[in-house]
Formats: structure tokens, C-alpha cells, sequence
């Protein structure tokens, strides 16, 4: 895994044994974004290497920071222009010796035009033909340079450009000492990117909102809040909400505090003079809230599989704890809202039809004759036509297997035979043996 061209910098293998395509990730300043370029043809680039690119302003020189290949290799990046050279750092040191020169003279005719902006650096080009200068603004719209601009032209036998930044890279190329006290700003140490930061940030770590506290040097939220704002929110997933009622080792208690990166809560416990402040490991804790409503899902039938009206849980419940004989009524077989109108008179003509009328015959089915509906011989009473007959006895022991009490063949003309005799059909076979009764 360690061998992997993620963690030693090394190009990955190009399949098919063609060559790795090289590529060498750059940058302007110390702390500044990672741009890729191409490095085909310059094998021997390595970390720390100095190499002259082209970019949207013109020629810069660049210090190469990594040798990863980008996420996207087919993005069409440009190829570095060449290598560095002894007379481009010695001119590069020349001029960064005279941004500050610069910066004072243009600070200068600022003041004398009265322009509402403030300049913060002077940037040459490695080769002196490019001089930028950077500066903010408070004003909401833009700030008009132009004067200013064509004054600088004439001083100084270069192409002048004014570029303005926000508060946040201002900070950034003016460093000095933190807000919580460290060294160096994290901005000008280690920050690449500034990630939008909202008071949301704040909340969901307990912080103070008191601006004072969550303001860094610049002005704006600190950029710190959003080193751990990704751990709270994990944390918190696992944790009940304030003012939620738990469970817990001792008895039913109110959340009034959250802990995340201790992973445990601090809970009220009893009313008045009995009041208990005590703090609990997630572990230990009970979520009352969650138990109860699905105690109360499961009582009223309904299930999260079947959602929208069509959950036919309730109803299987319902029909089979109804009596025999008996239909369930339509607010025992579903919850209240589970199902529309036009499903329930649907499912209640599909029981009429299935419901028997009192002959015994559904409504669905052709209407018999009226002499089908006589008894039979073997019915008792009158009462008895439209319930079913009961199934016949099982064999006695000495009966062969098929032949019953109710079915005994039909006496001939005058015969009274007893029931143990043998019938005329079966002659051959031998005399059944009386059975012997227990006392």
C-alpha cells in the first residue's frame, strides 16, 4: 500500500509498457494554490526544482511543490516552457528587491489622487517586464485605477496591472501573529484554498458567538472552523439532541448538554429539591423518544415497507384475529389515513361479493334451482341446510381401510342382518372379531 505512487511521489506505470506521462504540480508563492503542467521531456524535475511556465499574465517562474500526476491526466494541461537558469534567479532576486520601492512610491500618488483602496504588495515578473500591484477596497463597488495606473506606467519602464483581493488574502501576504496566539497565521503557514465559513460552523461546535471571539485578524470567521466541523458532525449523529428526554442507568433524564468529542451527554435528573446533574457515555443511554414511536407504529399496523396507502399489514392482522363467521370492521383491518376512499369501497365490494347469502350461495354465482336445494338424508334437523356436514368418523379398527359406519352397503328386500355379519359381496373374506373394550 506504502509502495503505492500516492505516497512516495513517484509517477504510476503507463500500461502497455509505454513510458509514465510526467507531470509536476507548481506554485508562485510560499502558501500559495498547486497548478499542474506537463513535464514531458524534462525527466530530471524534481521537488524543490525552480522552472519558468506561461501563464494568463505572461512568463512566471515557479517553484515545483509535488510530482503526482492531477485526477484528471486528459485535462489538456500546458507543458513547462524550461528549466530555471543562474541569471533568472539572480534577476528574480533584483527585482523582488525593488517591489518594496514599489509599493512605497505607489502608496505615495494613491494619497496625492485620494483613492479609496489600499495597496498591499508589488509583484514583478522574474524578468522585470510585468510589475502587478495588489490592493483591497471596503467600498461595494468597484474602484476605478485607471489615473492611477497610467501615473505608475510613467515611473517605471514596465506593463503596470492593479489587481484587488478580499480581507482573507490580505491577511494572508501580511501574516504576522494568530488570533488564538500562534506564531504564524495558519493562511500565510499552510492554507492553499479558503473554504466558505458560515456561523453554522460555530453552533455546531458550542462555540461563543460572540463576534470577538469567532473573528480572525481579517475580519471575517476564522478559517479554523472548519478544521474539526466534519468530527461534530459525525459525532453528533450518534448522540441524542438538547432538551431530549433518555434513558439511563438511573432512571428518566433531560439532555442539557452535549459533549461530541467526548462522546457522552450531561443530563438533568428529577424535579425541584431532588435535582441530579449527571454525565452519561452514549453506551449507557436509552432513547426513549425512538422506543415509543415505534411502539406506537407498531399499534397502529402500519409498516415503513409499505408507505403511500397501500399497506395491507394491518389488514392480515385484522382477519385473523376476527371470529369465524364475522368480517373485521374496516378501522381494525387499517390505520387511520393508510388508505384512500376508492381502495377502501374496493375492498369492500370485493367482500360482499365474497360474503355467503343465506342459502349458502355467493352473490357472484348463478342462482340454482330450487329442487338442488333440497336435504339431504343425512341432515337432522331443517335448521341444519345451510351449514356444512361434518366429516364422517375414522374406521374402527376391525372395518377395512374405505369402508366406515355411514357407508354399509343397502339391505336387500326383508334383510336384518346385524352389522356384523358379512355382506353378500364379500363372502370369502372371515368374520370380523368383536372389539374388545377397555374397562
Amino acid at each position: 500500500m506504502f509502495d503505492m505512487p500516492e505516497w512516495t511521489g513517484a509517477p504510476a506505470a503507463a500500461p502497455s509498457g509505454e513510458p509514465p506521462q510526467l507531470f509536476a504540480g507548481v506554485r508562485f508563492q510560499r502558501a500559495g494554490k498547486v497548478y499542474h503542467y506537463s513535464a514531458e521531456g524534462f525527466p530530471e524535475v524534481k521537488v524543490g526544482n525552480w522552472v519558468i511556465v506561461d501563464t494568463a499574465r505572461g512568463r512566471q517562474m515557479a517553484q515545483v511543490a509535488t510530482t503526482n500526476p492531477p485526477k484528471d491526466k486528459n485535462a489538456g494541461y500546458k507543458r513547462i516552457d524550461r528549466l530555471a537558469t543562474g541569471r533568472d534567479m539572480a534577476m528574480r532576486h533584483y527585482y523582488e528587491n525593488r517591489e518594496l520601492e514599489a509599493m512605497i512610491a505607489c502608496r505615495a500618488e494613491n494619497a496625492d489622487l485620494k483613492l479609496p483602496i489600499k495597496i498591499v504588495r508589488a509583484e514583478y515578473s522574474f524578468d522585470g517586464q510585468t510589475l502587478t500591484f495588489l490592493y483591497s477596497s471596503d467600498e461595494e463597488e468597484r474602484v476605478e485605477v485607471a489615473e492611477l495606473r497610467n501615473v505608475m506606467g510613467r515611473l517605471y519602464r514596465a506593463r503596470v496591472e492593479f489587481r484587488q483581493i478580499s480581507p482573507r488574502e490580505v491577511a494572508k501576504i501580511i501574516g504576522g501573529l494568530g488570533a488564538c496566539g500562534i506564531e504564524e497565521r495558519c493562511c500565510s503557514r499552510f492554507l492553499t484554498d479558503f473554504s466558505p465559513i458560515s456561523i453554522k460552523h460555530a453552533k455546531e461546535q458550542n462555540l461563543s458567538l460572540n463576534p470577538n471571539d469567532i473573528t480572525g485578524m481579517c475580519g471575517r470567521l476564522r478559517c479554523c472552523l472548519i478544521f474539526e466541523f466534519e468530527q461534530y458532525v459525525e459525532a453528533r449523529r450518534h448522540l441524542p439532541k438538547l432538551k431530549a428526554m433518555i434513558g439511563t442507568p438511573i432512571g428518566e433524564a433531560k439532555v442539557i448538554e452535549v459533549l461530541p468529542m467526548q462522546d457522552s451527554v450531561v443530563v438533568k435528573i428529577g424535579e425541584a429539591e431532588t435535582t441530579r446533574i449527571e454525565q452519561f457515555h452514549r453506551e449507557q443511554l436509552v432513547p426513549l423518544e425512538e422506543y415509543r414511536k415505534l411502539q406506537e407504529k407498531a399499534a397502529s399496523g402500519t409498516c415503513d415497507k409499505h408507505e403511500g396507502g397501500n399497506c395491507d399489514c394491518g389488514k392480515k392482522k385484522a382477519d385473523g384475529a376476527a371470529p369465524s363467521g364475522e368480517q373485521p370492521r374496516p378501522e381494525e383491518q387499517h390505520s387511520r389515513g393508510a388508505e384512500s376512499s376508492r381502495q377502501m369501497e374496493r375492498r369492500q365490494q370485493d367482500r360482499e361479493r365474497e360474503r355467503p347469502s343465506r342459502g349458502g350461495q355467493r352473490r357472484d354465482e348463478p342462482r340454482r334451482d330450487s329442487r338442488d336445494q333440497r336435504p339431504s338424508r343425512d341432515s337432522r334437523d331443517s335448521r341444519d341446510q345451510g351449514r356444512p356436514q361434518r366429516p364422517p368418523p375414522p374406521p374402527r379398527r376391525n372395518e377395512p381401510r374405505g369402508e366406515s359406519r355411514n357407508e354399509r352397503p343397502p339391505a336387500g328386500d326383508g334383510d336384518s342382518r346385524p352389522n356384523d355379519a358379512p355382506s353378500a359381496q364379500n363372502t370369502n373374506r372371515p368374520p370380523r372379531k368383536p372389539l374388545l373394550r377397555r374397562k
